[in-house]
């Protein structure tokens, strides 16, 4: 590997230019990440400099340059099942709500933001099925920011690390594999539409209009106040009147909105757009 510096100047040029262009706040204590992740990049270019590489995305002659960088510098941590009761008051109890309220005349609208390699969407579609619903009775949309992890979620391949939390009949039933990967049936893979959406660009989040739920959990993390709020509000926006709002277990809207009205249920936090 390439021993190259990251001068603090250039450090701070590349963090408010992932600023800008995502929302992603990067504070100084991760510059070594930064340094690291993009290492093998340059030296996949041949670049000499991170002020090179700099010049190279700001060109925006490819936009695939800037997917790389921001693919290199968020972490696409997940697994299926993740919070659970999360996961079944929606299924148990808000799920019948709307779907009770839609008459059958619509599907329950349902949004995975910031979806990274699809389990979250993956795992209520098949927990819905479990429930008895019907195809026809609910849509699930997945996002992220990073194309990489989009393709991985359609092509719907995992490790045992991320199959571990799986209930083993629901592994038997919707999954074929060898103990190392795991493949998930096409019946689930064609329930999840798969888009690429900067949360942070209210044109991007434009065809999430109408949505039920949006699950975007352990994501706000990543966002300063300010981009917190600014997705918040497209995450509002998308909400239809009486739409539900999850976010990790750990996070809370507290100083960033006051939009939406806080429902406990059996402990879980489950936000309501009024």
């Amino acid at each position: 590997m390439l021993n190259i510096p990251l001068p603090d100047s250039t450090f701070r040029d590349l963090r408010d230019y992932i600023y800008e262009k995502s929302g992603i706040y990067i504070a100084d204590t991760k510059k070594y990440l930064i340094e690291n992740r993009l290492l093998r990049i340059l030296q996949e270019k041949n670049l000499n400099s991170f002020e090179d590489y700099l010049r190279l995305i700001k060109s925006g002659s490819n936009g695939n340059e800037h997917a790389r960088l921001f693919d290199a510098v968020t972490t696409n941590e997940t697994y299926f099942f993740r919070e659970p009761d999360q996961l079944n008051i929606f299924v148990n109890e808000i799920m019948p709500r709307l779907s009770a309220q839609k008459k059958g005349s619509q599907p329950v609208r349902i949004w995975s933001a910031a979806c990274s390699t699809g389990e979250e969407p993956y795992t209520l579609a098949m927990m819905l099925l479990e429930k008895g619903y019907a195809r026809k009775q609910f849509e699930i949309s997945g996002s992220d920011l990073s194309e990489a992890v989009l393709q991985s979620s359609r092509t719907a391949l995992y490790n045992s690390y991320s199959v571990r939390n799986i209930p083993e009949q629901y592994l038997r039933k919707y999954f074929s594999g060898n103990g190392q990967t795991y493949s998930l049936g096409s019946s689930v893979k064609s329930m999840v539409k798969f888009m690429k959406i900067n949360l942070i660009d209210d044109k991007n989040t434009g065809p999430l209009r109408n949505t039920d739920v949006i699950f975007c959990r352990n994501t706000l993390i990543y966002f300063d106040v300010k981009s917190k709020q600014r997705v918040t509000s497209n995450l509002y926006n998308c909400l239809n009147p009486g739409g539900y709002l999850f976010i990790g277990s750990s996070e809370s809207l507290h100083n960033i909105t006051r939009a939406f009205r806080p429902n406990v249920l059996n402990r879980v936090i489950a936000y309501q757009k009024v």
